[in-house]
């Protein structure tokens, strides 16, 4: 699962700090994982990783077009007060990037 969440913050084009905020790990273990070292995942990385995954498979079921999720992650919304669903999940906590997944299955379940 580690690796799928590394190719998708490539496609989020996210810096290093980014991708170990929103993973809730050390900038330096974040770039020991990366590199293939990996550890053992507490209770929280592990939701972490699920809601990341979840928030990319609600993503690439409302556009047919992946790019389009790719960069709708970066891009101001209104529902985030004209922050951009990044902005929220970098605040840090588990909850924000619970906050855009929920979002997101709302989204996709009223169609």
């Amino acid at each position: 699962m580690f690796r799928a969440i590394l190719n998708l913050f490539q496609k989020w084009q996210l810096a290093d700090e980014e991708a170990a905020t929103l993973l809730d790990m050390p900038l330096r273990t974040y770039r020991r994982w990366k590199s293939g070292t990996q550890g053992r995942l507490s209770r929280d990385g592990k939701a972490r990783l699920s809601n990341l995954i979840g928030i990319h498979k609600a993503l690439r079921l409302i556009f047919t077009d992946a790019q389009r999720g790719y960069d709708w992650v970066k891009t101001p919304n209104a529902a985030f007060q004209s922050q951009s669903a990044l902005t929220v999940m970098l605040g840090g906590e588990l909850t924000d990037l619970m906050r855009v997944r929920r979002y997101l299955d709302a989204e996709r379940g009223a169609w």
